[in-house]
């Protein structure tokens, strides 16, 4: 699978732009990361070879990648750690980079391991912050409005409908065709990471949001892609979530509601109501159980917070 991307035309040497190419091929094709993953890596990589034409004084090269010591990639961490880059993107672009040299290394175009013995900073813990039920209400009527052309509001309502409706992670809801969502049915597979499938349940209100939509979309045949821009094309992620970040200054919240919010909620709203741990899992495509674990931290210090407001002891 080709997968295309900005070439490093300025800060790498054409035979590691190659070499790069074929990783992006790679990672999607052999990998199977989704295309936004495999976007975030780019730019974790774009930052490295920006701070190594500095470093190095010139463009990097396969020769130069080969002779990089641990104080070297210290040093990039460091440079990051300067930017004010929060842990857990200097954690993200650690593995990104062991990736790409393991991937170098497999291809037999360099031999460095000194990367492998690098160790960022533990990221903070942080907690998904889930939308109240209320706010996903007022949260989809806002999508709907902030969008000039009618049928685009009914498509940012739809995708933001199924995200919260069916917990979808971004990637997997624009990676959906039109043939993929059965609205007679009561469920759906969706294909995950790893390319695993999950049955996700198809709500009346997902049907009827989806259904409404498509009555307006450009192109409404089976292999068409659902969510659609303005030209008929896939929709791209950022373009949904420059709409969060317009949604979400109109509704004056905080800068942690992001598309994947919608999911958090999903997955929060359905503990509250009495739903299991391992059903929870198995709806997110968790492959394991401390993943979802998290939620259940969230509802008890909503638990806690009632308690302390309410209770005549506390």
């Amino acid at each position: 699978m080709e997968v295309k991307f900005n070439p490093f035309e300025s800060t790498a040497s054409e035979k590691v732009r190659l070499a790069i190419q074929k990783w992006q091929e790679y990672l999607v094709s052999e990998r199977r990361l989704s295309l936004l993953t495999a976007e975030s890596y780019q730019e974790d990589l774009k930052e490295f070879f920006t701070f190594l034409l500095d470093y190095l004084g010139k463009e990097a090269d396969l020769r130069d990648l080969e002779n990089l010591k641990i104080t070297d990639f210290r040093a990039f961490l460091a440079w990051r750690s300067e930017q004010k880059i929060s842990k857990a993107s200097i954690a993200r672009g650690v593995s990104a980079l062991k990736n790409f040299f393991r991937f170098l290394m497999r291809e037999r175009l360099i031999q460095n391991k000194a990367i492998m013995a690098v160790r960022s900073a533990r990221p903070n813990k942080i907690l998904p912050h889930p939308l109240s039920a209320d706010q996903a209400g007022k949260f989809l009527k806002v999508a709907q409005e902030m969008q000039k052309e009618h049928w685009q509001g009914l498509r940012d309502v739809a995708l933001f409908t199924l995200m919260y409706g069916a917990g979808l992670r971004i990637a997997e809801a624009l990676s959906l065709n039109i043939k993929d969502v059965p609205l007679d049915q009561e469920a759906m597979v969706i294909t995950g990471k790893g390319n695993k499938q999950r049955l996700v349940p198809l709500l009346p209100a997902v049907r009827k949001a989806i259904q409404k939509y498509l009555e307006g979309h450009p192109c409404p045949t089976p292999d068409a892609p659902l969510f659609v821009g303005a030209r008929g094309d896939r929709i791209n992620p950022g373009v949904v979530q420059r709409a969060v970040r317009h949604i979400r200054y109109a509704m004056n919240l905080p800068d942690t509601v992001t598309p994947h919010a919608l999911r958090h909620s999903f997955a929060t709203h359905l503990l509250q109501a009495g739903g299991d741990l391992r059903s929870v899992q198995e709806l997110l495509g968790h492959s394991t159980l401390s993943a979802t674990q998290r939620y259940t931290e969230i509802t008890l210090q909503d638990l806690d917070r009632v308690y302390k407001k309410a209770h005549p002891r506390s």
